[in-house]
C-alpha cells in the first residue's frame, strides 16, 4: 500500500489517479475529512469502499467532482434551488441530492434513483479527481460506525492494508462531514448538517425543511438517501453521554459522574467548552472543546478527540452540548450519533 504526501505542484498525486483509474481504492484529503475513493462510474470498485470500510450496501455514497460540467454524466437534472447553492457554496463542504443520471451504477446509490453530489474545496482532492479524469464516489476513510478521519493516522489506524494508497494532506480543516441537502423535489430538505449551516441553507433558498434524521435516529426500515441518516455512526469504543444544560448543572452533574465510575472502577473522560472545563475534577481524560461562542475549533477536532478517549483508554467520556445554532447543530448531531442518543438533561 502506498503513502503519498502532498507537494504543492500535486505531482506526486498521479499514481493515485492511475489507481483510481484502474479500479483501486484511494484515501484522500478534503476540507471536511478523509474520503475512501473509487471510480464513481465503476460498480466493481465501488463494491469494494463496502467491503473495507464493512459498509451496509444500503448506505448510498457521495460522488466527488472537480468541474461542473461533470455533472452532464452524474445526474440527469439539475433545480434551480441546486444551482443557487452551487453558485454560493461551491466548491466547498456541501453535498446536493439530485435525481441521477443512468451512467452513475446502484452500488454508488444503493439503487435509488437520486444521487449525492459534491465539489470539494480541498486542493489535492481536486487536483486527484482532475487527473483521475472520472468523478469518485466516496464516503469517510474509516472503519464503518466509528469516529471519521480528519488526518491521515486516522485512516491508517482503520484501513491499512485494506485499500491501494492513502495520500496525505495533512489536517482536515472544517473536521465534519459535508452539509446533505435534499434538492430532488420541490422543497430543499436538510439531511445532515455540517459547515455550511442551515441558517446559510435558508438565508440563500427561503425556504427549507428540517430532516427527520437531522435530531433523531431512523428507524431501520426507512430508506437512507444520503450518508449519515439511519445507521450508528461515529462512535468511538468508549461510551458517551451529551449532557445538555446550564454550565454550573453541567459542572455538578460531570463531576459527580466521574465520583460514580471511579467508584466502579472505570476510567473517565470528559469533553467539555473553555467556560466549564477548570471546574472539571478528576477525570481520567479532560479534553477542550474550545470556546463555547466560537465553535469551529469543536467541530474541527470533535472526531479526532473521540479516537484520543479510545487511545486513553476512557470507558465512558461525558461531552458537554452546544446547542443547536449555526455549526452547532451538525456538533450536535455527531456527538448524538455517537452516543446513540444517550443524553442527559441537567437543570440549575
Amino acid at each position: 500500500m502506498q503513502i503519498i504526501r502532498v507537494t504543492d505542484e500535486f505531482e506526486a498525486l498521479k499514481p493515485a489517479a492511475q489507481l483510481i483509474r484502474q479500479g483501486g481504492l484511494v484515501a484522500f484529503p478534503t476540507e471536511t475529512v478523509y474520503g475512501l475513493g473509487a471510480n464513481a462510474l465503476q460498480g466493481d470498485a465501488v463494491a469494494n469502499i463496502f467491503k473495507a470500510k464493512g459498509r451496509p450496501s444500503d448506505n448510498p455514497l457521495i460522488v466527488h467532482i472537480s468541474d461542473l460540467n461533470q455533472l452532464e454524466e452524474i445526474v440527469s437534472h439539475v433545480s434551480e434551488q441546486a444551482k443557487l447553492l452551487m453558485e454560493r457554496f461551491w466548491p466547498g463542504p456541501l453535498t446536493l441530492i439530485m435525481p441521477k443520471n443512468e451512467n452513475i451504477p446502484d452500488e454508488v446509490t444503493a439503487g435509488l434513483s437520486t444521487v449525492g453530489v459534491r465539489f470539494p474545496k480541498h486542493p489535492a482532492a481536486q487536483a486527484l479527481i482532475s487527473m483521475a479524469g472520472v468523478p469518485i464516489a466516496a464516503p469517510s476513510a474509516n472503519t464503518s460506525g466509528k469516529p471519521s478521519p480528519t488526518t491521515a493516522q486516522h485512516v491508517i489506524d482503520d484501513l491499512f492494508g485494506k485499500i491501494d494508497a492513502i495520500i496525505d494532506g495533512g489536517n482536515a480543516e472544517v473536521g465534519l462531514e459535508s452539509t446533505i441537502v435534499d434538492v430532488s423535489g420541490e422543497i430543499p430538505v436538510l439531511l445532515r448538517p455540517g459547515g455550511i449551516t442551515y441558517e446559510q441553507l435558508c438565508e440563500t433558498l427561503g425556504e427549507v425543511a428540517l430532516g427527520q434524521s437531522v435530531t433523531e435516529q431512523l428507524s431501520s426500515n426507512i430508506t437512507a438517501i444520503a450518508p449519515g441518516m439511519k445507521y450508528p455512526h461515529y462512535s468511538p469504543n468508549a461510551q458517551v453521554v451529551v449532557v445538555k444544560g446550564e454550565n454550573e448543572a453541567i459542572i455538578r452533574y460531570i463531576n459527580q459522574q466521574i465520583k460514580n465510575q471511579h467508584s466502579l472502577g472505570k476510567k473517565v473522560g470528559a469533553m467539555v467548552y473553555n467556560q466549564v472545563l477548570p471546574a472539571i475534577l478528576h477525570a481520567d481524560v479532560l479534553l477542550s472543546l474550545g470556546d463555547i461562542h466560537h465553535r469551529s475549533s469543536a467541530a474541527a477536532n470533535l472526531f479526532s478527540y473521540l479516537r484520543t478517549f479510545d487511545e486513553q483508554g476512557a470507558e465512558i467520556v461525558y461531552a458537554q452540548d452546544c446547542g443547536e445554532s449555526g455549526i452547532g447543530l451538525a456538533i450536535s448531531n455527531r456527538l448524538n450519533k455517537a452516543a446513540g442518543y444517550e443524553i442527559v438533561e441537567v437543570n440549575s
